[in-house]
């Protein structure tokens, strides 16, 4: 039989592939984005393409309507090919990462805590950072006076820099002779000083990394590196200055097999699977690498080290750590603590001797990123009560302070993200990201990024969307619309009744963008999750909301959410304002502080040590503060005296209005 050939539009990528091959996976493998939460799985249909030329063997599923499938739209991920054919890949269905490297102001830039920068590093005297370069000029070997060249660059090192109680890398051996006479017996050495991530440090002996010919000693860069579910970001330092040279973010590449960590394990569990994950984010960090050596003119020699934060399960599988015991009771990652690991070891793009240290998991689901962000935030030396939250498809929740700290996850899903909901998408052009209505014709007004024509709803717009609908009364305590009210927006739909955002002329779609009961049943159930953990962990320690001195909101999506709304459909707890600070990509900055400073580095050992981690599913009082959540913005008012107030104000305008 005759390899088809397959044409992916509007990319124009064509590529042959055996009879029988599947379309989301022919698109993954030439390098064509679609859309895909589930992992191949059917269940998400987020993966939609429209079939233009030929004809593939795709059955309509319960996610594409007759009309769409008449049209030509079929799940990628139940798709094969048998002949050749041509296929576009829909707006809704691309996804670019252009929104990551655009720097977009917060709803909350008045609340976001001033990140910790290199001059108060230095102030502070925390500005040592673990790798250093030394120039060391050596007096060339004659008769009489035939010491080994290593032996004579260690000497040197004592006398010229004081370097004693030295390990020296065989990377380094290898290439020494040449590498000292191509630079005229001057040699740029690179040391690494204790401590590393390790649970001894003060065990740790100063290593000799690298030797490179001449003078490098000003070209001494570092990488932070945040591997986030969704997205992952990398950061150039300058560890002579302290400066951010530049930042670059891509989606993580892992998402077309799972929008979420659990699907990923159980994909990494498959034939191969695990290899394919890690190859996945490992050409993620890659891409962000290159493009940062390109775009800065580096030679990537002068790349010293590595610093990488992540969840348990982004962190196994970057290492290639079977991660499968991560999902099963009792919740078991392989290892909190990690050693040093050479970065060509991992696939890294990066020269032989840079060496990566991640940051260590409390749990399975409390991982590096969190602890990461606790450093940034500097809630481990505070003496006020905080409460700190990554809001995500994992939730993760932190309570305490200097003297201590509680630690929990509860899985939210993806719809914070973009999943489970039918028009739901990332934060990227076009997404409707905040919402009002007039209370009297009930037309909605709605802004998206970067002010395109609509083609689907984030997070933020989520939050903001539901909470000013139920405000208004279009919708109840139950998250059902009020079918009453006389407007052409709600009415039923495929999934039950739905109010329509955005008319197909409107938008970029070219049908109707539409939020439904079902939408809504989804996003009650992750705030659900949030709400009922922050209520868990501070009953397990004996205390309540009233008892916060302060609230940190942590990740990028938190600096896009709205802190009234947010209360207004019980996502956060009901607190002054004034309490609540934003951090941005907290897992971020704490990599980026570990490359900057050794006294820093001590104390991830110290903050993990200190974290007492809560399994949520085996808190008995956790499922009822769940169930006690499963209204807006709560079955109990009293914990939403204000909410109350401010909804029944709003309510009255509507229907004086009306």
């Amino acid at each position: 039989m005759t390899s088809p050939n397959v044409t992916f539009l509007p990319d124009k990528v064509t590529v042959t592939v055996e009879p029988g091959a599947n379309v989301l996976e022919t698109a993954m493998r030439a390098g064509i984005h679609i859309n895909a939460s589930c992992g191949g799985d059917g269940v998400c249909g987020k993966c939609l393409v429209i079939l233009e030329e030929g004809d593939l063997d795709s059955p309509k599923t319960t996610h594409i309507n007759d009309q769409d499938y008449d049209a030509g739209y079929r799940q990628a991920c139940k798709a094969w090919i048998q002949k050749d054919v041509t296929i576009r890949i829909p707006v809704e269905s691309q996804f670019s990462a252009a929104a990551l490297n655009r720097i977009r102001p917060g709803v909350n830039a008045s609340r976001e805590a001033r990140e910790f920068t290199a001059e108060d590093l230095n102030a502070s005297g925390w500005f040592d950072p673990p790798y250093v370069k030394r120039l060391v000029r050596v007096d060339p070997p004659e008769p009489g006076d035939n010491i080994s060249d290593l032996k004579r660059l260690i000497s040197h090192l004592k006398s010229q820099y004081d370097v004693h109680n030295l390990q020296v890398d065989f990377k380094a051996i290898k290439t020494l002779a040449t590498v000292v006479r191509d630079g005229g017996f001057e040699t740029s050495v690179t040391l690494a000083y204790p401590p590393s991530f390790v649970e001894e440090p003060e065990k740790a002996k100063i290593s000799l990394t690298d030797v490179q010919p001449g003078d490098h000693t000003q070209a001494n860069y570092a990488l932070a590196v945040d591997i986030g579910t969704t997205t992952v970001y990398v950061q150039l330092l300058d560890m002579n200055t302290g400066a951010v040279l530049d930042t670059a973010a891509d989606f993580n590449r892992q998402i077309s097999y799972g929008e979420d960590v659990i699907s990923r394990i159980i994909f990494a569990g498959k034939k191969d699977g695990q290899r394919k994950m890690q190859d996945l984010v490992v050409g993620t960090i890659n891409g962000l690498i290159e493009k940062i050596i390109k775009r800065k003119k580096l030679d990537a020699d002068d790349i010293t080290m590595i610093t990488a934060a992540g969840n348990t399960t982004m962190t196994q599988l970057f290492l290639g750590v079977e991660p499968t015991y991560i999902r099963l009771a009792p919740y078991v990652p392989t290892a909190n603590y990690y050693p040093p690991i050479r970065a060509q070891g991992l696939g890294l793009n990066v020269s032989e001797h840079v060496m990566v240290n991640v940051f260590p998991a409390v749990s399975s689901y409390v991982g590096g990123d969190i602890v990461s962000g606790i450093l940034a935030s500097g809630v481990y030396r505070d003496p006020r009560l905080t409460l700190y939250i990554d809001i995500g498809t994992n939730g993760e929740i932190v309570v305490g302070n200097q003297d201590w700290l509680a630690c929990a996850a509860c899985s939210a899903g993806p719809a914070f993200e973009g999943g489970g909901v039918k028009f739901g998408m990332r934060a990227t052009s076009g997404a409707i990201e905040d919402f009002n209505l007039n209370p009297t014709s009930l037309e909605p007004m709605i802004l998206t990024v970067e002010m395109k024509k609509p083609k689907g709803i984030c997070g933020s717009g989520l939050i903001n969307t539901v909470a000013v609908l139920f405000e208004m009364g279009l919708i109840n305590e139950q998250g059902k619309f009020e079918r009453d009210l006389g407007s052409d927006r709600i009415r039923p739909g495929d999934d039950g009744w739905e109010y329509v955002l955005s008319w197909a002329g409107d938008n970029q779609l070219g049908r109707d963008i539409v939020l439904t009961e079902v939408d809504i049943d989804n996003f009650m159930r992750a705030k659900g999750a949030m709400y009922a953990g922050y209520q868990t962990l501070l009953e397990n320690v004996g205390l309540d909301i009233r008892d916060l001195d302060r609230v940190i909101i942590a990740g990028g999506f938190g600096r896009y959410i709205n802190l009234e709304k947010s209360i207004m459909v019980g996502l956060l707890p009901e607190m002054d304002l004034d309490k609540f600070t934003f951090i941005g990509n907290g897992s971020l900055i704490g990599a980026r502080l570990a490359c900057l400073s050794n006294p820093l580095r001590k104390q991830v050992a110290k903050i993990e040590g200190n974290m007492t981690n809560f399994e949520l599913s085996e808190v008995h009082n956790f499922m009822d503060y769940y169930i006690a959540s499963q209204f807006f913005p709560h079955t109990r008012r009293e914990f939403f005296p204000k909410t109350m107030e401010r909804i029944q104000i709003s309510r009255q305008l509507v229907r004086q209005g009306r």
